[in-house]
């Protein structure tokens, strides 16, 4: 049905082993209400999470409970009584966040966990005070969205001391899976950003003057897909030059602030690759203030999926946005049960990401893909 919006999907055995407990729990939207079989509806599944990875890849021995830090208490995450926590790094605006807390929040309803929550709206102080809140009001397992990569040591540190797990999702911290951290579950970041070149490449025929919106500092997400186009304009495309490349934030403010002075100061400017939808979105009011039309005379790729952005894609104004599939509630809880199981959890359980075109935009969006 969806095979020219996705990649082609890994084996069921493996889905129903390492990712969705049941097709009903992955919500297209994330809608904190648990559905039944006969109202899961196709778009349901076709939108829910997929793995890259299979769950006996080349890590080594998945983490479990008993090797965790050393070892910690055996949990049952379902019996309605034990207490996990999730910690959301960034307001619920940005539709990405909105979509990954519900997606939490509904398969948390679905299984009957209890579940506390934080938002430390973009403040990574805020985040590690909410984090060992948390375990003070008695969580002892944590699913955390992080702010940053570096800059979670104290809570994590915390959390290690009072042997309570953490699961990292859609950005990774540092330390080292099975002892500071569980593992990383989300995209290939890498792989987005060397798509996003293909696609700003083909655009343009292979010649362009870019100009890159990075992400916020200090984490995998916006080294990653910085690398990634970097290498991948390097080694295949030598017309396509690079000159300009400034943060935004991964905000849309400050995306559409940026791009302005970038077009102040570039006037050759023709391509655009950014690396989020919200900073496209600014991108896009900056190049109509400046007098210039998006997708004719500014090429524009992103990253993410949103509604909105699909939208442009469909209308010629963005060349293309290359998903991140945020509804981790089926995956995130489906890791803590193997971890607190027998089959363990990879280091690095790596999600499927669809990729929105002018020839498929509109299918996904009458399909529910995107978010």
């Amino acid at each position: 049905m969806y095979a020219s919006l996705r990649s082609k999907a890994v084996p069921a055995a493996v889905l129903a082993a390492g990712l969705c407990l049941a097709a009903t729990a992955c919500t297209k939207t994330g809608d904190d209400s648990p559905k039944s079989d006969a109202g899961a509806s196709a778009a349901d599944t076709a939108a829910a999470q997929q793995l890259a990875t299979p769950t006996d890849s080349a890590d080594g021995p998945g983490c479990t409970y008993q090797r965790y830090g050393g070892g910690v208490p055996k949990l049952d995450i379902t019996d309605g009584k034990t207490v996990v926590g999730f910690s959301q790094s960034e307001s619920t605006s940005n539709p990405f966040r909105a979509t990954e807390t519900k997606s939490i929040e509904a398969q948390a309803k679905q299984l009957g966990v209890k579940l506390i929550e934080r938002n430390a709206n973009a403040d990574v102080n805020a985040q590690n005070s909410q984090i060992e809140d948390m375990i003070a009001q008695g969580a002892k397992v944590l699913i955390v969205a992080p702010e940053n990569s570096d800059g979670l040591g104290p809570a994590l540190a915390k959390a290690k001391a009072k042997k309570i797990p953490v699961l990292t999702i859609d950005r990774s911290v540092t330390g080292t899976a099975c002892a500071d951290f569980i593992a990383f579950a989300g995209s290939d970041f890498y792989g987005q950003a060397r798509i996003a070149a293909d696609d700003l490449a083909k655009a343009t025929d292979g010649s362009a003057h870019v100009a890159i919106l990075t992400g916020s500092p200090g984490n995998n997400v916006t080294t990653d897909r910085t690398k990634g186009f970097e290498d991948q304009v390097k080694a295949a495309y030598p017309n396509m030059k690079i000159v300009a490349s400034q943060t935004g934030n991964f905000a849309q403010t400050d995306g559409q602030k940026v791009m302005e002075q970038l077009l102040q100061a570039h006037s050759d400017i023709n391509a655009v690759y950014a690396e989020n939808d919200e900073m496209a979105l600014g991108a896009i009011q900056a190049i109509k203030s400046a007098g210039k039309t998006p997708g004719k005379d500014v090429k524009i790729v992103t990253i993410d999926g949103i509604s909105q952005m699909v939208q442009n894609v469909a209308a010629g104004q963005a060349v293309a946005d290359i998903e991140t599939n945020p509804r981790f509630g089926p995956l995130a809880f489906k890791s803590l049960q193997d971890f607190y199981g027998t089959t363990g959890v990879q280091r690095r359980v790596i999600i499927k990401d669809g990729h929105f075109t002018p020839d498929n935009a509109k299918q996904a969006l009458s399909q529910g893909l995107v978010y």
